[in-house]
């Protein structure tokens, strides 16, 4: 029993901010957005974070030239959306390279470096201190 190929070309890459973790494949399509599973409007439902997630494709002009399959893991809603924005801008940029001068000078290929910082031992967070009692 043979396994069927599909015959579907696309570009994936993968975004990340804070802990999330987003796999975005690039296919030639109509222009929708499919987040694990769901439609961008239904996955998203705050319309900054559909603004964040099409951000790439709004500067490169691209909103209706491709489906974006996209799955993403780990963080909350806002790194979530962070990191389907760089891997769309990371996919765009490998699928077609002059676009690499808009998308980089727009600042989406940079990966977001801010991270939540570790708690420390004797506090209750990582700088909040035990409140102090003098009696």
């Amino acid at each position: 029993m043979a396994k069927k190929q599909s015959k579907v070309k696309y570009t994936w890459a993968t975004g990340r901010r804070k802990k999330a973790i987003a796999r975005v494949r690039l296919i030639e399509g109509k222009g929708n957005i499919t987040v694990n599973g769901k439609d961008l409007k239904e996955y998203f439902p705050v319309d900054v974070m559909q603004t964040v997630v099409c951000q790439p494709l709004v500067l490169v002009e691209a909103e209706n030239k491709y489906d974006i399959i996209i799955n993403v893991i780990g963080g909350g809603l806002s790194g979530q959306a962070g990191a389907c924005r760089h891997g769309i801008a990371r996919a765009l940029v490998l699928n077609n390279e002059t676009y690499k001068a808009a998308i980089k000078a727009a600042g989406f290929l940079t990966r977001d470096p801010r991270m939540k910082e570790r708690k420390k031992y004797g506090l209750k967070k990582a700088r909040k201190a035990p409140q102090f009692s003098k009696r």
